[in-house]
């Protein structure tokens, strides 16, 4: 996957390269974080099925575009790259974790009752709904524990501020605010305001606190944070509307999930309120919100987070 640099004539940005760097790192530290080892100060190590779970759930699959979001913002706000490393690294695992708990819960037969996961078994299938319940709950525990490290690696207000952002877009009024205004809108008709304003929160917050989490491991000014936050709403927004279509379009094998769910369970979507048409101009226009952002934002290293941004809507091509 490439995308090219805004400017003309310049040279095209290997996503692909950029990316497979990084989600090496991200992979080697999930795999390193989600253990059965016992935590500094802890007095005993977590039970061995619950791990089992848990890793189950975030290893081997899925995107990874929350850490990549936080990994390139970060890499947007910095002179250098090692500036905010550790800080920036754990809060790409930590965003993972929180999203890895929220499709476990979401899967559960309370919820959505879905069998299939990233090509595989939902975790309640497999492991059993009491389990699925606890794995979730404690992935959702360890991404704070991640951001909140003993010694002098993030600093105790960095450790906060991550904190704050991943506690409000993962809460009540962010994505689990969104699921419960998902779930009472079932069977109902919405207006393209309400289903913009649950998508903003179901789906959007935790997108757009992980590129405002990427910046805040580095020192972002106004200007700059104000765009992120922007492209944030944007790419978060877009990324809905293109699930909507893919869940039209694409079958289960390329999904990795079950395709037509939303309409088998007259769920409200883009695409059953705009029509599929409209919604992929939608997505287009989400992308151009996007990429106007990051031309305001005054900030030099925004090539990463342009590509993403491609690659969110474009996939449904």
């Amino acid at each position: 996957m490439m995308a090219a640099d805004r400017d003309a004539g310049a040279p095209l940005f290997q996503l692909e390269a950029w990316a497979g760097s990084r989600l090496s790192q991200v992979e080697s530290a999930l795999e390193r974080w989600v253990t059965a080892d016992a935590s500094p100060g802890a007095s005993h190590a977590a039970p061995a099925a619950l791990v089992e779970a848990m890793r189950y759930a975030v290893l081997d699959g899925g995107k990874r575009l929350r850490p990549l979001l936080v990994l390139a913002a970060h890499e947007a706000v910095v002179a250098d790259s090692r500036q905010g490393a550790e800080a920036a690294l754990r809060a790409a695992c930590a965003v993972e974790l929180i999203h890895a708990y929220s499709l476990v819960h979401d899967d559960m037969p309370c919820m959505d009752n879905d069998v299939l996961r990233r090509g595989k078994p939902t975790v309640h299938v497999r492991f059993g709904e009491a389990s699925a319940l606890l794995a979730g709950d404690a992935l959702q525990a360890l991404a704070f524990e991640l951001l909140t490290p003993d010694g002098e690696a993030v600093p105790a207000l960095q450790q906060a501020r991550l904190c704050s952002l991943l506690a409000r877009a993962a809460g009540s009024a962010g994505m689990a605010g969104g699921q419960a205004i998902d779930l009472a809108s079932v069977g109902h008709t919405l207006s393209e305001a309400e289903l913009r304003e649950m998508h903003l929160l179901k789906t959007g917050a935790l997108l757009q606190g992980s590129v405002l989490m990427g910046a805040h491991c580095g020192t972002p000014d106004a200007r700059a944070l104000a765009a992120l936050q922007d492209y944030g709403a944007a790419v978060g927004l877009a990324f809905q509307v293109v699930d909507d279509i893919l869940d039209v379009i694409a079958d289960s094998s390329t999904l990795g999930k079950t395709a037509g769910k939303d309409a088998d369970n007259d769920k409200p979507t883009y695409v059953s309120l705009m029509g599929l048409e409209r919604s992929q101009a939608y997505a287009q226009e989400l992308l151009t919100l996007a990429q106007q952002a990051l031309q305001r934002s005054g900030l030099a290293n925004t090539l990463a987070l342009a590509a993403l941004a491609d690659m969110v809507v474009n996939r449904a091509h």
